[in-house]
């Protein structure tokens, strides 16, 4: 079987966790953050996980995690 190829843009953005879970960064952090609170763009610093419905897609793009 020929080597699969990673998604590049998946590859940049996901992160797989020590139990297997996959990592993600948060949106709406980029622009227009004037009208957002302090604590809302806090929060968005936190990383978050993948929902279950979508890892399997994700993990798909990514064979070599």
């Amino acid at each position: 079987m020929p080597k699969l190829k990673t998604h590049k843009g998946a590859a940049k953005r996901f992160k797989v966790t020590g139990t297997g879970k996959l990592k993600r960064s948060k949106a709406y952090k980029s622009h227009i953050l004037t009208k957002k609170t302090a604590k809302r763009k806090r929060n968005l610093r936190q990383a978050g996980l993948v929902d279950n419905t979508n890892e399997k897609q994700i993990k798909k793009l990514l064979p070599y995690l």
